[in-house]
């Protein structure tokens, strides 16, 4: 279950509201960006 920080990212995931929002909607090709793209950029960049 995901828990925003004070940065409105999932402290667990990384993604946004509007990314956890449209999880289900999105097809597998954007779900696969998100996961091998954005997240591990965002997450690079937290530390």
């Amino acid at each position: 279950i995901c828990q925003l920080g004070d940065d409105g990212l999932c402290i667990g995931c990384l993604r946004s509201t509007n990314e956890i929002g449209r999880w289900l909607a999105m097809s597998h090709a954007e779900r696969e960006h998100l996961m091998m793209v954005v997240l591990p950029r965002r997450e690079a960049e937290k530390s």
